[in-house]
């Protein structure tokens, strides 16, 4: 992949946002904090620069992109209604380091995922909130090489993915460090594909409660 220089600004700075609403409106690649780790995003609505993500993380296309957003009603604009488990689980876990696997809605990138599924989450982080605000949902991925190092600053972020990136945006450390609880709520029974931050048992409670 050609190399690029890759700017770093801060993100609590005006300026910042609307520099990386710029990219991604222009289909570029962005790095930013979220509550758990740095992650690199596009547009969720761009096939072309989704295909710019998989090629800069080495991703396979077995693997779908997350995508993040910054509210409950964005989630209209990227999935099919959601029943009343998954929206238990959203209003008791939202903002938060849980990624619930949902169905997609039609329309929407072919290459975000090989099924018509798609990890989704609102990060509990203020600053990635605004970010997502004013960019709208971004397929986003951990800002690091598949398989290796997650990355929780800028400099760790510019180190692994510097030059194949068009921003970084530096929210200083994040403070989980460790990537979200993935849940896939398609099937009947809730089932965890990647144990993270909160536990099963702790979502069965959040439902029947």
């Amino acid at each position: 992949m050609m190399k690029k220089e890759t700017l770093i600004l801060q993100i609590d700075q005006p300026q910042s946002i609307s520099r990386a609403v710029e990219i991604v409106q222009s289909g570029g690649v962005i790095a930013f904090p979220t509550d758990t780790v740095y992650g690199i995003g596009v547009s969720a609505f761009n096939e072309m620069a989704i295909e710019k993500l998989y090629q800069v993380k080495g991703r396979s296309y077995q693997k779908a992109i997350p995508i993040l957003v910054s509210d409950q009603e964005e989630l209209a604009r990227i999935t099919p209604p959601l029943d009343q488990n998954v929206k238990a689980i959203i209003q008791r876990f939202w903002p938060g380091a849980i990624t619930l696997i949902i169905p997609l809605l039609k329309g929407m990138p072919e290459n975000l995922s090989p099924t018509q599924t798609v990890g989704v989450r609102i990060p509990d982080f203020k600053l990635t909130r605004d970010l997502l605000s004013h960019t709208g949902p971004l397929a986003a991925t951990s800002a690091n090489i598949s398989g290796g190092e997650i990355t929780l600053t800028a400099e760790e972020v510019a180190e692994n993915l510097g030059g194949m990136i068009d921003l970084i945006l530096d929210g200083g450390k994040t403070p989980g460090g460790v990537p979200s609880t993935v849940l896939d709520c398609t099937q009947a029974e809730l089932i965890i594909l990647r144990e993270g931050p909160i536990s099963l048992d702790t979502i069965k409670l959040a439902i029947d409660s």
